[in-house]
């Protein structure tokens, strides 16, 4: 056999081998010569013609996170804890989530109001634990929230056969929902600092002793598993590829976390933030040539090609691929099947946070929140703070973005301003076209006397693909719905 005849048959055995791992777009351009190339991998993208419109649609006031009174804040009086001395000290508050029914309004528990979040010493960086606040249902006031302490023990986390659980360092943010039994069901992400930042999604049912009229007692866990953690990387990216790729110091982010329930039909799934795999469009500079994440047409696509490849943000592009990802589960709660993402931000950002699903009027709405100090796109600045949103007639998309851009709120207040708000999330009503936003306000460790807490909550209107900020709808710090 000759030496070009092998050469011919190696291409060949290359080009086929791309076909069937995905790459039949990239390996179409390497052989015919071009770079260029257009593949979807058979999910929506948050693309860069739709995020470059933000930066003058984000100057209407349809889109303003409102402007809350730095005299009126008040931190949760109830939020106190441990430091690791054994000090009663006062908490910082930051993320949280509250119990919610299986279509994402919020539950009622024995007459309460439950809210998981994550709270810890202001002046600690590393104590990251999910605490239980509860408020009677109908109360308001930031004043009516209890506090039932932390749901897990340090020693929870030892569970016998779990290979991931006892290497937890910190509690990262989730979701809830109350059982068809009763029962309160947690999900969250178990942080690893031990492990290169490792990121697993987590469950366990949270037992209660039986409440009386003014007190909710945490009576521990049980059922407490791991369920997702990236599995072989060909969907999701794992903390191995990130640890390959150069882990930290190679700019790289690696997200597997913020699980979010949903259910519909009786099937069980989450929704959370992750990275694509290799499978699904992973980073690397041939990202930068498809098409697909570009949007707009073949002009706009060699204009904006052009620019990054040659501009400052080529590296962090490249390196982007931020997707909500999606997983069905078992009735017990375990992984049944691994989904393609509903959406990915590749070339734009790789941190997509608090995956947030839910149906309303007909329609499925997908909800995540991002920082502009993370995006790569001409125009959004390190201050600018979003809440990003799309819209679909399906559970698993095509997902449209809500305001043409994906825009529905934006904040650029700075870090150190005690009115500083993220961490966005939209809780839909039970009647009606709108959501009541919550989110955190002050960000943690920057003040003695101004604690992060729960940030006045306000009125989000939802029509089809179109949403504004209802003015003057501040609520109560925390509050969580409307005309109960």
């Amino acid at each position: 056999m000759n030496i070009k005849k092998i050469a011919k048959q190696a291409a060949a055995l290359t080009f086929a081998t791309a076909l069937l791992t995905g790459g039949a777009s990239q390996a179409f351009a390497k052989e015919s010569g071009t770079k260029d190339y257009k593949k979807s991998y058979g999910f929506s993208h948050i693309t860069r013609h739709d995020m470059l419109k933000i930066p003058e649609q984000q100057k209407s006031e349809q889109f303003k996170v409102p402007q809350f009174d730095p005299e009126s804040i008040k931190n949760i009086p109830s939020a106190k804890g441990y430091d690791r001395s054994g000090n009663l000290i006062d908490l910082d508050v930051w993320d949280s989530w509250p119990l919610q029914n299986a279509d994402g309004t919020v539950a009622t528990y024995h007459g309460y109001h439950l809210v998981f979040a994550l709270a810890g010493d202001p002046k600690d960086v590393d104590d990251t634990s999910i605490y239980l606040f509860y408020q009677k249902k109908g109360d308001t006031s930031i004043n009516s929230w209890k506090n039932a302490g932390r749901v897990f023990k340090d020693s929870d986390k030892f569970v016998p056969d779990d290979p991931y659980l006892k290497h937890q360092t910190q509690e990262w943010s989730g979701s809830a929902t109350l059982t068809k039994d009763g029962k309160v069901r947690l999900f969250y992400t178990a942080f690893s600092g031990t492990q290169y930042g490792k990121q697993t999604l987590t469950t366990a049912q949270v037992n209660f002793s039986q409440p009386d009229s003014d007190t909710l007692k945490i009576e521990g866990v049980e059922d407490y598993k791991s369920v997702f953690d990236g599995a072989d990387g060909t969907v999701y990216q794992n903390v191995q590829q990130f640890i390959d790729e150069g882990n930290y110091s190679s700019g790289d982010n690696h997200t597997l976390r913020d699980p979010h329930y949903v259910e519909d039909r009786g099937h069980k799934y989450l929704v959370f933030e992750a990275n694509t795999g290799t499978k699904t469009g992973y980073q690397g500079e041939d990202s930068l040539f498809n098409r697909a994440y570009y949007g707009g047409g073949k002009s706009f696509f060699k204009k904006e090609s052009s620019k990054l490849l040659q501009g400052a943000n080529k590296k962090n592009a490249s390196l982007a691929n931020g997707a909500l990802g999606f997983i069905e589960l078992n009735d017990d709660y375990t992984l049944k099947k691994v989904k393609k993402p509903l959406i990915a931000s590749n070339t734009v950002t790789d941190e997509i946070e608090r995956a947030n699903l839910f149906k309303m009027n007909g329609k499925w709405y997908l909800f995540t929140d991002s920082r502009g100090s993370k995006m790569t796109i001409d125009g959004i600045g390190s201050k600018d703070i979003y809440m990003l949103g799309y819209v679909s007639d399906s559970l698993t998309g095509p997902f449209k973005p809500l305001n043409k851009s994906g825009l529905v709120l934006h904040m650029d207040q700075d870090y150190n301003d005690i009115t500083f708000t993220y961490s966005h999330f939209a809780v839909p009503q039970a009647k009606g076209n709108q959501v009541v936003i919550t989110s955190y306000i002050t960000n943690r460790g920057i003040s003695n006397e101004h604690h992060a807490t729960f940030a006045p909550s306000f009125l989000l209107n939802i029509k089809g693909s179109k949403t504004s900020v209802v003015q003057n709808s501040i609520l109560e710090q925390g509050q969580l719905t409307i005309n109960e």
